[in-house]
């Protein structure tokens, strides 16, 4: 297939990685062809997107699930923003908007996910940081990146999938380097964009999420060249921000979706807080931030905390007409509406959840709009205020009523020790002279990449190859793998020959 023309569309080696993609008639849809056709993606249905996919007993979405309806939204908002007269020479002035390239990026945004999903993603970082002395550490969407770029050792191609600038450039949700590109780093922006804010309590450890590591930052200049000049260096392309809009849609619908599948979600404690709300709204407004603390489990208290937090962060859109007509909205669409009736897997209550998802969907779809000159908290896409807020307040319900569970704390704080003491047997086995021929091949691999990555005179340079490689093997397993991993290093397992250990 010969190289298009549109620059959008090069490839970083030129095509050193095929696959039936080729055929397709478009390098954007054999790049969406490649995604799925690969391992990475596959490997997303055993990985969590809330709760682990065999610890509910019950159908949950994982990271597979969730990325496939993810790229469903993110090509609805495309077709129907490259459908709208309004929107046509404000897309081309921006780099365009191609609905291929929307959906393979929001194929491939979550490939680089661990196991335990963000659960996951925190402790590998603070793991990477601290116990491995790497200064990028982990996070998920820059290990997407990495998964996706073409690296070579000793000439032959052991990760990437080769795909354009265009979707590269478009899974970059945050365009940026976690300490130092670009300079001026946008953490010092003021207010600084959606997640490129330092840790409070550790600023100098740079953004807390980012969107490639420094191994990688040639391949993100390379792919964000073609948007110089039309959109700020730490601003999202147009199609990252359709992505990353649909990614907030698909989660605050699906999670609310799921947990009341699994009954988790209870009509009485969601109908208290926002009733409650409703009632004294007027009342909250007087009360301190500090008085609103000590009666955190007051109903109403929290959701009083979210009005107050949005108009903190994004005061460019937050607005209190908007808030209380969401607030209104949720009440009668999830209250009154989806939690009205316990599921009980008939079909009858599977077409029910299927209605409300649709319609939720379709609503938020047709409130997207592009503007020229976003705030710098939000990309060139964005829904329209009263939508906006309504996402806000179904995400409150998940992180409210699921996510501050004790139950689900319990759960995760196991999973917690699981993969520090996985990260740590790993150690102890690659310093193992005496193993070294018997290390699971594509962790010497990966150790192997490491090294070519890293400058000969750089100091510790074998034990940060080694975290490095750590890191991305453990990143790259299943959820039951990383649990049967484990349990084979501590000899407590009886199987052995098994997919957790085809490696």
């Amino acid at each position: 297939m010969e190289q298009p023309a549109d620059p959008r569309a090069r490839r970083l080696f030129g095509g050193s990685a095929r696959a039936l993609g080729d055929l397709a008639a478009s390098p954007f849809r054999a790049d969406r062809d490649r995604i799925v056709g690969s391992p990475f993606f596959t490997r997303l249905g055993g990985v969590t997107q809330v709760v682990s996919p065999g610890g509910s007993g019950l159908l949950v979405h994982n990271r597979l699930t969730h990325s496939l309806k993810v790229a469903q939204v993110a090509r609805a908002i495309a077709e129907r923003l490259t459908a709208d007269d309004r929107y046509r020479d404000l897309l081309a002035a921006l780099g365009g908007c191609d609905p291929d390239v929307v959906e393979a990026a929001a194929l491939a945004h979550d490939l680089g996910h661990p196991p335990f999903g963000h659960l996951g993603e925190r402790v590998l970082d603070r793991l990477a940081r601290q116990r491995l002395g790497l200064a990028d550490g982990f996070e998920g969407n820059a290990q997407s990146y990495r998964i996706v770029t073409s690296t070579e050792i000793g000439g032959a191609a052991t990760i990437g999938l080769d795909l354009t600038a265009a979707v590269r450039a478009a899974m970059l949700k945050y365009p940026w380097t976690r300490l130092d590109h670009p300079d001026p780093h946008p953490r010092h922006l003021d207010p600084p964009p959606r997640g490129a804010a330092a840790p409070p309590d550790d600023p100098a450890s740079g953004s807390v999420k980012f969107g490639a590591y420094r191994t990688e930052l040639d391949d993100l200049r390379q792919a964000r060249e073609p948007f110089a000049g039309r959109i700020a260096d730490w601003q999202q392309t147009v199609e990252a921000s359709v992505m990353d809009t649909a990614d907030d849609i698909a989660y605050a619908i699906h999670d609310v979706e799921d947990f009341h599948r699994v009954g988790v979600l209870q009509q009485g404690a969601v109908a208290a807080e926002l009733i409650a709300w409703q009632r004294e709204h007027g009342h909250y407004r007087s009360v301190t931030d500090a008085a609103l603390a000590s009666t955190a489990r007051r109903p109403g208290a929290a959701i009083e905390r979210l009005r107050r937090q949005l108009h903190r962060k994004d005061g460019w859109i937050a607005d209190d007409e908007a808030f209380a007509a969401a607030v209104e909205h949720v009440r009668r669409e999830l209250v009154e509406g989806l939690l009205a009736l316990p599921f009980d897997g008939s079909i009858e209550a599977e077409q029910y959840v299927a209605r409300f998802s649709a319609r939720w969907t379709a609503r938020f779809v047709d409130a997207i709009r592009v503007v020229e000159k976003p705030s710098v908290r939000s990309g060139h896409v964005q829904l329209v205020a009263p939508q906006w807020h309504e996402v806000q307040v179904l995400k409150f319900v998940h992180h409210r009523f699921v996510l501050a569970r004790p139950d689900l704390a319990l759960h995760q704080r196991g999973q917690a020790r699981l993969l520090g003491s996985l990260v740590e047997a790993l150690w102890e086995w690659l310093l193992d002279p005496e193993e070294e021929s018997r290390l699971p091949r594509r962790l010497h691999d990966l150790v192997e990449l490491a090294e070519t990555e890293l400058h000969p005179r750089t100091p510790d340079r074998s034990a940060r190859a080694r975290g490095r490689a750590i890191v991305d093997f453990v990143a790259l397993l299943t959820d039951s793998q990383a649990v049967a991993m484990l349990d084979a290093l501590s000899g407590r397992s009886g199987a052995l020959w098994t997919d957790a250990f085809v490696l």
